[in-house]
């Protein structure tokens, strides 16, 4: 058996930079047609847009921000077959700046209701072979509401994003547990509720709902992703505080990983294989982005992106402090093929 059913994780996943020209700009090389793209300027400060083809073109919401959903006429306008469109909004296509996306393939269009849950879904996009949902629903107040996701899988993470008001993303995460939730617009250790999950895990076809105003009040969008071999891994660390930090293993060489500390207050990180920068001590990482933050990127990296994993080159407290404990989120830019885990490349 091979060790991921997903052989190229290309048609999946793609991080790409471009340049801007602050006029219309198709980006192409994707590889795919994407169905959520998350997009910021690199060298500037500039929000984090998130764009998917569930609520459609032009609609977008900020990953640093509390802000409900705006239609951005100038913002991503198209999903091509190799890529996507933007028009002329500076916060992602300024003149002469390199800017970043990252584009993630569902089921391919605006998708249709998912009736699994107590609560339907307005739409789903589901693709269950790389485990990657999209689904958007109207929320009841209802403490132990359900919502499907149609991966088939139980969900390993789970973002929600209200659309109508107000509220940072909130983010559900299996190391974490039903009972603990983060939020992306924040800093903040992970939070206990109940009002967030009903303290309750996501099965394989729905993800339960408190009644807070984060998940269940008005409308949202939910991505919901199940860890597959090879391709993705959500998991945790513990720091050791240390510029030769903790190795971990992820089954692939990560294509981007999205890291945030549990214990205490500390930015969310994002490194990806496509940004390379002057590391700490020569290592090859990239260099970093805050997805709570709309700073730009920082010119050092503090970690390395391995042929099977990662590990941290630092003692910063945002990605490898002494005894602190990490989740993180990871996809694949090479797949680990082969029939043995401990042998395959």
């Amino acid at each position: 058996m091979a060790y991921t059913t997903i052989k190229n994780s290309g048609v999946n996943f793609k991080s790409k930079p471009y340049m801007g020209n602050q006029s219309t700009l198709s980006i192409t090389g994707v590889g795919f047609q994407p169905d959520l793209v998350w997009l910021k300027k690199r060298g500037n400060t500039s929000d984090h847009y998130l764009t998917d083809a569930v609520r459609g073109v032009t609609k977008t919401f900020y990953a640093n921000l509390t802000n409900g959903e705006s239609t951005v006429a100038a913002g991503l306008t198209a999903f091509g077959a190799d890529g996507f469109s933007i028009g002329a909004d500076t916060g992602i296509n300024q003149d002469t700046q390199t800017q970043m996306s990252w584009s993630w393939k569902a089921g391919g269009g605006a998708g249709s209701a998912n009736t699994d849950g107590t609560i339907n879904t307005t739409s789903t996009s589901v693709n269950t072979t790389n485990g990657f949902s999209i689904s958007k629903f109207t929320g009841n107040s209802t403490s132990g509401a359900t919502v499907g996701h149609g991966l088939g899988a139980v969900p390993a993470c789970v973002w929600i994003k209200r659309l109508d008001n107000n509220d940072g993303m909130v983010v559900y995460h299996n190391i974490m547990g039903n009972t603990k939730h983060l939020k992306t617009d924040r800093d903040n250790a992970e939070a206990t509720g109940t009002a967030y999950w009903n303290d309750t895990s996501p099965t394989s076809s729905v993800v339960t709902l408190g009644n807070d105003t984060g998940v269940n009040t008005g409308t949202y969008v939910m991505y919901a992703w199940a860890e597959k071999r090879g391709y993705s891994k959500f998991g945790g660390f513990t720091g050791n505080g240390n510029a030769d930090g903790s190795f971990v293993y992820t089954g692939f060489k990560p294509g981007l990983v999205i890291c945030k500390r549990r214990n205490g207050a500390a930015h969310w990180i994002m490194n990806d294989t496509e940004r390379s920068g002057a590391g700490v001590g020569g290592y090859n990482p990239a260099v970093r982005l805050y997805p709570n933050l709309n700073n730009a990127e920082e010119s050092t990296g503090e970690i390395d992106l391995l042929s099977n994993g990662f590990k941290a080159r630092t003692t910063n407290d945002n990605q490898n402090g002494s005894s602190d404990t990490y989740i993180y989120m990871a996809w694949a830019a090479q797949p680990l093929v082969g029939d043995n885990p401990a042998t395959a490349r």
